[in-house]
């Protein structure tokens, strides 16, 4: 046993006990505590260990258990101690163990024994009733039902093709069960995983806010501090770092993350092999795509604006396109465009834009675009796999499992090294952004049209894509 100094608050003391917490009450609670074990204490004070929260050397732990020791003499002292104190210790998230067991075979004289806590599961569901009518379809089937199933402990098999359930189900662990909570969450494996706590801490508070907690004091089980790791500590962020063999101070070492910023693009050669490629392709249903991947890479419009775009969105006695809706990822349905706007793009009349346009109309028997070969929306994955390539699992005769890749248009163009480097289809956007800005950049109105059409600003475009000019002089005035 360790003496600790620290200042109590109250009769009931939090001291360490081989490293893990306890408490100690005081001796005049000792007819209840000798009741409730069975046993005499003999004039010794009760101590009932609080391992399960932590260890001396953690602020947080102890700051909890000072919570415990209060909660726990506020009801023990109060007048209608017998109505307030839950013999089975559950109340005060210490429902495990022995004291457990007494909610079926003791009833002190008027206590009423607590009701259990909601589940996370529960939680989880009511938020979601609530959280669908406010974000679109499609980011309610695709990142809410991705969090739903790490929630539930369902993983998914790529070989199989099939989720399965895991050990760890959050969804069953009631939230005043912090320590259970704490340790199925550390083994959730999730892309996004912060967002996931995120959302797990909005729920809460959602729940909280319309009263459907059992206990109004249970504490919110999914604080982010409390399983988020640090990113970069200011000793990381300011020490020095060794570049090419000579060490720098960190204001002398560029961050090349934050200057590539995502907005690379292919040169105006590496566009023109990009699209050649799908015309010319072999893979089956590839050059169904050439005409949509040739598009994207003329106008910079963002993926799902082109699969929901229609022949009314094209006047070609204006020369128009009207980029007013997009198409939904998983729902295939349309909705509104990123930036809720309706955009307008124009193309002159000998351009090569119009001229893939004429081709498609005349050949074009279906209001869609781009249709597929059933007349129906196209698929970004299928896009997708097409660009950057897909891996399928089989099983041989002898019952080896293996996978074979077969590389996209793209993927299979840079590994072979005729293009620089891969980049997603979205770069498609960032390239006709990239190479009309240049090919402008001495005229303000030029660089305020592409803004507009591609639904973006001039100072985005001078920033990021354009850049700073180094020649640039400030008249001093």
């Amino acid at each position: 046993m360790r003496a600790d100094k620290r200042p109590q608050p109250c009769d009931v003391t939090v001291y360490s006990d081989k490293g893990s917490l306890a408490l100690r009450f005081p001796k005049r609670h000792n007819p209840l505590w000798e009741q409730l074990d069975g046993k005499p204490l003999n004039g010794k004070p009760k101590c009932l260990g609080i391992g399960k929260y932590g260890y001396r050397d953690n602020p947080e732990d102890w700051k909890r258990a000072t919570q415990l020791a209060i909660a726990l003499e506020a009801d023990l002292d109060h007048p209608e101690w017998e109505k307030l104190f839950d013999p089975t210790l559950a109340k005060y998230g210490l429902g495990g163990g022995k004291y457990a067991k007494l909610a079926d075979v003791l009833q002190l004289p008027g206590a009423k024994q607590p009701e259990p806590e909601i589940t996370a599961g529960e939680m989880w569901e009511a938020y979601l009733e609530w959280k669908k009518t406010v974000v679109e379809e499609t980011t309610f089937k695709d990142a809410f039902k991705m969090m739903s199933n790490a929630l539930y402990g369902k993983v998914w098999n790529r070989k199989t093709g099939k989720h399965f359930q895991s050990d760890t189900n959050l969804s069953t662990i009631r939230l005043d069960n912090k320590v259970e909570i704490l340790v199925a969450v550390q083994s959730v494996k999730l892309y996004r995983k912060t967002y996931f706590l995120n959302e797990l801490n909005r729920a809460f508070e959602f729940c909280k806010t319309k009263g459907m907690l059992v206990n109004p004091t249970t504490e919110n089980p999914f604080v982010l501090d409390k399983f988020s790791t640090p990113t970069v500590t200011t000793q990381q962020k300011y020490a020095s770092k060794i570049v090419n063999g000579e060490e720098k101070e960190w204001h002398e070492v560029l961050d090349e993350k934050a200057l590539e910023n995502d907005r690379r693009a292919f040169s105006r050669e590496e566009r023109d092999i990009i699209i050649k490629a799908f015309y010319e392709s072999s893979q089956v249903g590839t050059s169904q795509y050439a005409p949509l991947i040739e598009f994207y890479f003329l106008t910079g419009c963002r993926t799902s604006e082109a699969l929901a775009l229609t022949w009314k969105d094209i006047d070609f006695d204006r020369n128009l396109i009207r980029f007013s809706k997009s198409l939904g990822v998983t729902t295939k349905k349309i909705k509104e465009t990123k930036t809720g706007e309706v955009r307008f793009f124009y193309f002159s009349d000998a351009s090569r834009l119009k001229e893939l346009l004429l081709k498609l109309k005349n050949e074009s028997s279906n209001n869609l675009v781009f249709a597929s070969k059933t007349g129906k929306y196209h698929s970004q994955s299928s896009l997708g796999k097409k660009w950057l390539g897909s891996k399928h699992p089989r099983k041989l005769s002898d019952g080896t499992e293996v996978e074979y890749y077969y590389p996209g248009i793209v993927r299979q163009l840079a590994d072979e090294g005729i293009i620089s480097t891969y980049l997603s289809c979205y770069h498609t956007r960032h390239t006709y952004i990239t190479l009309t800005a240049h090919a402008n950049k001495h005229d303000n109105n030029a660089l305020l049209y592409i803004a507009t059409s591609c639904g973006n600003s001039v100072d985005v475009i001078l920033r990021h894509y354009l850049g700073v000019s180094e020649k640039t002089k400030i008249v001093e005035v």
